[in-house]
């Protein structure tokens, strides 16, 4: 019998006293038109209070039922219906009859609803694609990740990495949240996972930030790890019990890919430095995942105003008639893989060969 690795614990902070959890829930309250609802607010927060100090995580739940491997175990409501809503997805995304969809993701965090005051050019590049897909007749979903910092109270909230632990601890969907203990919620990912599930194709139009992707793109990427070897069964951890978690994987996992065989598109965009090593990254982390690549055409990296002044950017675009040619021609491309694999002219993951290191 294989032995249990040691859960190493001693990382974690001791949980707060009240009067720190006090001062920490009051700062939401700051204006001063609360002040004649005083009474109110420390009802409220009392209750808030006794949820973080219980621990009440999932404080509505419902049997897991038949088809998981623990039926008695209380499994969050919340997340059940997110785990139906998927099912229901895939089933939909491989009926044979239903309409060939694009998910369009806009990973630039500016519009002009928030200080910056202006679209994006991510924008502008995104709503070129979105054309070309809808005249080709495709359900086009455009998933703009700016709206994390436009929209009231919208959150992707971070991974916890639960999937160093032991990868059956990494639920798909997500488990971790919302954790309404710790008012972790209005998390966006069990929508942007069930959109993820629905499309046969995704095309990600992304500028650089300091090298690297924008935070709201990788929030949304660290959150799909559990689409790539995430368990679709908390029950069988039960919860997020880590013991469990190592044993089941020293088992022998499967690492299920659960969005393997889309094809997928890229543009990326900046204006010094670092979008070649964005989209290598990018692209990598689509074929982890076993999706498609849908040709040249279909991965852009481009310099728009080359050190030129931000202030002008959107004027360069506007003049760089190749640049947005470019553009379209990912989407053509991510349609016309779409279509091939639909089709079954395209083997997707049908091969017998073995990963003797699978992660």
């Amino acid at each position: 019998m294989t032995q249990v690795p040691e859960v190493r614990k001693g990382q974690a902070p001791a949980k707060l006293g009240r009067n720190e959890f006090h001062l920490r829930f009051r700062k939401a309250f700051q204006d001063p038109a609360y002040e004649p609802l005083e009474r109110e607010l420390e009802a409220i927060e009392q209750v808030a209070w006794e949820a973080y100090h219980e621990g009440r995580k999932a404080p509505r739940t419902v049997k897991a039922g038949p088809g998981f491997a623990d039926p008695g175990y209380d499994l969050s409501v919340e997340w059940k219906e997110a785990h139906e809503r998927l099912l229901a997805a895939e089933r939909h995304q491989k009926d044979p009859d239903s309409r060939n969809r694009i998910l369009l993701i806009n990973g630039s965090a500016r519009n002009d609803g928030t200080c910056p005051g202006e679209v994006s050019k991510s924008w502008r590049m995104t709503e070129l694609a979105r054309e070309i897909l809808a005249a080709e007749g495709f359900e086009v979903d455009v998933l703009d990740l700016s709206l994390l910092n436009s929209d009231y109270d919208r959150h992707i909230h971070p991974c916890k990495g639960c999937v160093s632990t032991a990868m059956p601890l990494c639920h798909w969907p997500c488990s971790c949240y919302p954790n309404h203990a710790e008012r972790q919620v209005n998390d966006w990912m069990n929508e942007i996972y069930e959109r993820w599930v629905l499309a046969h194709g995704v095309i990600i139009v992304t500028p650089v930030y300091w090298y690297q992707a924008p935070a709201v793109l990788k929030l949304m990427i660290d959150r799909l790890v559990c689409a790539d070897g995430g368990n679709p069964d908390p029950s069988s951890t039960h919860g997020k019990k880590a013991e469990q978690a190592k044993a089941l994987e020293l088992q022998g996992w499967d690492y299920p890919k659960h969005l393997a065989g889309r094809a997928y598109g890229l543009v990326v965009h900046g204006d010094v430095a670092g979008i070649e090593g964005t989209r290598r990254s990018l692209a990598d982390w689509f074929a982890w995942m076993d999706f498609v690549d849908a040709g040249s055409f279909a991965q852009l990296d481009r310099y728009i105003g080359y050190y030129e002044s931000y202030a002008d950017s959107h004027a360069t675009f506007d003049r760089d008639t190749a640049v947005q040619e470019e553009v379209r021609n990912v989407a053509r491309a991510v349609a016309e893989a779409v279509r091939e694999i639909r089709a079954g002219r395209v083997a997707v993951s049908q091969h017998r060969l073995r990963d003797p290191r699978p992660k």
